[in-house]
């Protein structure tokens, strides 16, 4: 993340440029410099969630009770120093940064593969050394900051880009994360999260200003200097053989330095004394051998021009512009220039609508999905083919689900609304498993329903409407390109409502609607009355249960106990009471039980015992399609090699009468067992 080799060059080579520094003292130092005003810190949080999760447990899919204490800690120590915190979050991948995406997610399948492995070989959770976010830990973190009074942000491109850019435009005290491109845009001062101690308020802040002395640049060089180097827009590969003749050329290689570091002072030394000897006269393309990519390194120096900034390497009038995969890219930010999309639009309906943070730095979306749909295969899509797909949506309602995308109150909505595109990052899941399917096959159908609300297809089993791009990780998926899907009929009693129906209107009988709408999604229309039946806080965990043993036939009964018991026991114990449940909930749990028992029978899916498992039933898995991967079925109990709930006993389990009381550690051993079923949900 973020220039290639600078993290560890700062750190060996350029020490000083690491400054040790006070929260508190540098609130009330802006506080006198500017009377009235609070000082206020933007957390770029994807950076943070590692520094956030403490807990010792996280193969389980995570203690979020102590989560969630950690978070209220955090926001409290800065809230009683007078610091308002600003947290932003990825929303979107940029298209020129979808192969860096694959890379890294490619690279977490073998962490993750090594992590299975180690439980395998050792029967226990592996220690931090080989931690891995639990999965969905950044959508749950939105909800939780967002519980705790706090401002949150999900970003419309780049999250870095617009974390950088609210703290130049806001006066903002400084920028809290660990991400070497905060170096390089030119905002407001760096932190870094890694070193922040809470109790003291002490981290380091890393200086651009002090970098810019020792590489002898201005601060207006170091886009080019990150670009030349590599960075999560222009492959590091690109200019290698470059860098090599820099090096080769450079008369103050340091012993002090190992080469990745001697190649960026080379490199700097390259801009400072030979390239800015022509700056102002030649373009870029003359003093650089940009080739073919001359588009793409252009696109990678202005991403880190901020609203209003310009670059001195650029050589243009006011309005000239380079071409990228039918993108048009200004080459600054000021106002008379903006970075537009093609937009596909209603004939009758000519606007478009900005998603920029900043009117003078706009990235318009398109008002349509525009994708390609192969006709044989109502899922997947090959190569062949193929057809242009246009629809027109409601402006009104795209606004809508923008803002709710901004303000972090959905997930994925505005995605494929506007792009129809969707990624979804890895899970936890044991890619030697063949008993359990990956969520990303599970929760399709569910997304599939949405699809089709959302782009307004539907109708005879298949829609004809557009296919979604979707970048799913999931065993098996080189991640060459999205697999793209198609939107499935909505069975609604008495038809599909609309979007301004569900999200804007207030007449009565709405909600029973919006209720039929989400048990439409999950295919529960039929168990309508049994999950009405059930209290409020646990008829979303009964739809899902139902829909997940309907779906994956290899759950079993004490599956199911062990989910119903974690959601009953574990709701609203302290943290030291979790080690001494008693059955004080045993009514609610038989009710519970019953109900996804009852509904699952009515979808010929009757949930029996470990005991007396047989492989009776296909489940809807087994009948929902086929994939390009071929991972359409094949999820039977007797897959290759021993069986996974075969490995040995289940530890912690304590049988009282005839129902299973499942403490917390029990909760999470079966939770480590099928918890790439639930952790993501329809994510």
């Amino acid at each position: 993340m973020g220039v290639r080799g600078l993290h560890g060059f700062v750190a060996s080579s350029c020490p000083h440029v690491c400054t040790v520094v006070n929260f508190k003292e540098l609130a009330e130092r802006h506080r006198s410099q500017h009377p009235g005003g609070t000082p206020a810190i933007v957390v770029d949080a994807m950076c943070c969630l590692r520094y956030w999760y403490t807990p010792e447990s996280w193969v389980c899919g995570g203690q979020w009770r102590e989560y969630y204490s950690s978070l209220r800690e955090f926001v409290r120590t800065f809230t009683a120093v007078g610091i308002k915190l600003i947290f932003f979050f990825d929303g979107m991948v940029e298209q020129s940064k979808r192969d860096e995406w694959v890379k890294r997610r490619l690279k977490n399948n073998r962490e993750i593969a090594k992590i299975f492995h180690y439980i395998k070989s050792h029967r226990e959770q592996p220690g931090r050394n080989m931690f891995f976010i639990p999965s969905g830990l950044a959508i749950f973190t939105q909800f939780a900051l967002k519980t705790l009074g706090q401002e949150t942000l999900c970003s419309l491109q780049e999250a870095d880009y617009e974390v950088a850019s609210y703290g130049f435009q806001n006066n903002c005290l400084g920028i809290l994360g660990e991400d070497t491109d905060y170096l390089i845009y030119d905002t407001c001062p760096y932190f870094s999260i890694s070193e922040l101690s809470l109790d003291s308020l002490d981290t380091v802040m890393l200086c651009r200003e002090k970098l810019c002395q020792s590489l002898g640049l201005r601060l207006a060089d170091l886009p080019l200097l990150a670009c030349l180097l590599g960075n999560d827009v222009v492959p590091e590969g690109m200019f290698e053989s470059f860098r090599y003749k820099c090096l080769t050329s450079y008369a103050s290689v340091r012993e002090s330095c190992d080469r990745k570091g001697n190649v960026i002072l080379a490199v700097a030394d390259h801009i400072s004394k030979v390239l800015r000897l022509h700056q102002g006269e030649k373009k870029l393309e003359e003093m650089l051998p940009l080739g073919p990519n001359k588009a793409l390194f252009y696109k990678g120096v202005a991403s880190y021009l901020l609203p209003g900034q310009k670059s001195p390497w650029f050589i243009q009038k006011p309005k000239d512009v380079v071409t990228l995969d039918k993108q048009v890219l200004s080459m600054s930010s000021d106002p008379e220039s903006k970075q537009e999309f093609p937009v596909c639009m209603d004939p009758e309906s000519k606007q478009k609508l900005p998603v920029g943070t900043d009117p003078e730095f706009n990235l318009e979306a398109p008002m349509c999905t525009n994708t390609e749909v192969k006709q044989e295969d109502p899922v997947n899509v090959g190569p062949e083919a193929k057809h242009q797909v246009t629809v027109a949506l409601d402006p009104e309602i795209l606004k809508v689900a923008r803002a709710q995308h901004v303000q972090a109150e959905s997930y994925l909505v505005y995605s494929v609304m506007s792009s129809g595109e969707v990624e979804c990052s890895n899970s936890l899941e044991d890619a030697t498993d063949q008993a359990l399917p990956s969520q990303a096959f599970v929760y399709r159908p569910v997304r599939q329903r949405v699809y089709s609300l959302l782009l307004g297809g539907g109708g005879g089993g298949s829609s004809t409407g557009p296919a979604v791009k979707e970048w799913f990780v999931y065993s098996g998926n080189p991640l060459r390109q999205p697999d793209l899907v198609r939107p499935l009929q909505m069975n609604i009693p008495g038809g599909t409502p609309s979007l301004r129906q569900l999200w804007l209107s207030q007449e009565p009988g709405i909600q029973a609607q919006r209720l039929d709408t989400l048990l439409a999604c999950f295919d529960l229309s039929s168990s309508r009355e049994e999950l009405q039946a059930v209290e409020r806080p646990f008829q979303a965990l009964c739809c899902l249960l139902v829909y997940l043993f309907v779906q994956v036939d290899t759950l079993c009964l004490e599956d199911l106990h062990a989910f119903i018991a974690q959601a009953l026991c574990l709701q609203g114990k302290p943290t030291m009471e979790l080690a001494d449940l008693q059955r004080s909930h045993v009514t609610r749990f038989h009710t519970l039980k019953s109900v996804v028992c009852k509904a699952c029978g009515k979808e010929s899916r009757p949930i029996v015992s470990r005991r007396h498992w047989r492989p009776h039933h296909a489940g809807r898995w087994g009948r929902q399609g086929s994939s390009s991967h071929g991972t359409s079925s094949g999820y039977s109990r007797y897959g290759h090699g021993q069986h996974w709930r075969d490995q040995g006993p289940a530890p912690f389990i304590v049988v009282f009468g005839d129902t299973q009381a499942v403490q917390a550690e029990s909760c999470h051993y079966f939770q480590d067992r099928v918890n790439k079923q639930v952790s993501h949900g329809c994510s």
